[in-house]
């Protein structure tokens, strides 16, 4: 990989972009969707080469399902790409604007970061998501997907360019893809290492990954969070809507980062929800739990202390029992990766102090943590689901790629 070539092609499709107005990004990105939509069949046959290949390298089943695309996938790809493109364009927007003593105007402009890079594992879906989000928002971005999705990240990407090619004002300069080789990671290392040439990185995975990036890069890093995910079952629940809560946020689609891996149960309403749960589950999920709840459950194992905090992406789950609201939202707080959490109770006072003190980026009250995602929130798309505290939290959408700078005018002033 020769990323100082890739890095000038890109600060140079950054700098076209700069100069780009609203109305020739969404045309680019228009021309993008048709594009995605006609080539459809490429698309998937290049999916198809990476699934097989998963699956005779014995990769779950669950793990598959984030690599695999189909018509109905790709039209969720095409309808969030639409979604950004109606969406207000955020460069140049005056978040403040004020006159100083000295008769200084200093406005407040918000402005792209330039070359963002992100490194993300399997689901090819994130190729299209960064795409989109990086060019509304004026920015450049270099893909490093996972070499298990390769095959469908290059289909995707040639698709994406040759588009760009085809509409007046198209950048294909702002897009690039890393040519991936299995168990080689070195070119990572290079992008994280990438000072001045790349702006910032982001990881997209699993917590290895994001502590890889986290640790290694010398570049700005906005951290993306693994999902050790909580539902905490209150003593004041409807405890049909805690099951039913509980089942979306844990099966609908257990391998993605805001599935619940573990269910909180107050001690109160253990013998009634459980045998609840249980049933609702019919044998779909292996659950790991503690001793209090152990005799409740007609089909468990008992926890170890590393199954609470682990992150399963498949079907199992742990389940703790606790004695009030407070010791839920310490455990929670002491074992989750500050992704999304959700309380299910009736109780006012209970729900205000769960959400007030649980520290995470989502925090529900009787919904499904399944929400925590760019396109639920109305984003269309997103860059990933931040866990840190500074720039971005939660979905990241297309401000998440902006930062501001000050223009300041005068009339000679001298200090």
């Amino acid at each position: 990989m020769n990323l100082d070539e890739i890095c000038s092609s890109l600060k140079n499709g950054a700098s076209q972009l700069a100069l780009q107005n609203a109305s020739t990004k969404n045309n680019a990105l228009l021309a993008v969707a048709q594009a995605l939509d006609s080539n459809r069949a490429a698309i998937l046959s290049a999916n198809k080469i990476d699934v097989d290949q998963a699956r005779a390298n014995g990769t779950s089943e669950s793990l598959i399902d984030r690599l695999s695309l189909d018509d109905k996938r790709i039209n969720g790809i095409i309808d969030s790409l639409k979604v950004v493109i109606a969406q207000s364009d955020p460069i140049g927007e005056e978040p403040a604007g004020w006159k100083t003593p000295n008769g200084l105007c200093i406005r407040q402009v918000r402005v792209p970061l330039g070359v963002v890079g992100i490194i993300y594992e399997s689901r090819p879906n994130v190729t299209v998501d960064a795409f989109s989000l990086a060019y509304k928002s004026g920015n450049s971005i270099l893909l490093r997907g996972s070499s298990s999705a390769f095959n469908s990240n290059k289909a995707i990407v040639k698709v994406i360019k040759d588009a760009l090619k085809t509409v007046q004002g198209g950048i294909p300069e702002a897009i690039e893809l890393v040519e991936v080789k299995e168990h080689d990671h070195s070119d990572v290392d290079q992008i994280l290492n990438a000072v001045g040439k790349i702006d910032c990185v982001l990881p997209r995975g699993g917590k290895k990954l994001i502590q890889n990036v986290v640790s290694n890069a010398r570049v700005p890093v906005i951290e993306t969070g693994s999902g050790v995910c909580h539902l905490y079952i209150d003593e004041f629940a409807d405890l049909n809507m805690a099951v039913k809560v509980a089942e979306n946020a844990k099966i609908q689609r257990p391998s993605v980062c805001n599935a619940i891996e573990c269910i909180v149960v107050n001690k109160k309403i253990a013998a009634k929800v459980i045998p609840m749960i249980e049933e609702q589950f019919n044998g779909r999920v292996k659950f790991h739990v503690d001793e209090f709840s152990y005799p409740l459950f007609k089909n468990a194992i008992k926890a170890t202390e590393t199954d609470f905090g682990n992150e399963y992406l498949d079907y199992e789950c742990c389940v703790k029992s606790v004695d009030s609201v407070q010791e839920a939202i310490e455990y929670i707080n002491s074992h989750n990766t500050k992704h999304s959490e959700s309380i299910i109770t009736e109780n006012r006072a209970n729900a205000r102090l769960f959400q007030a003190q649980i520290d995470a980026s989502c925090v529900y009250v009787n919904a499904s943590t399944r929400f925590t995602d760019g396109g639920e929130f109305g984003f269309g798309a997103e860059l990933g689901i931040s866990t840190q505290k500074l720039h971005a939290r939660g979905p990241m959408g297309i401000k998440a790629l902006t930062t501001t700078k000050y223009l300041i005018e005068g009339e000679g002033q001298t200090r």
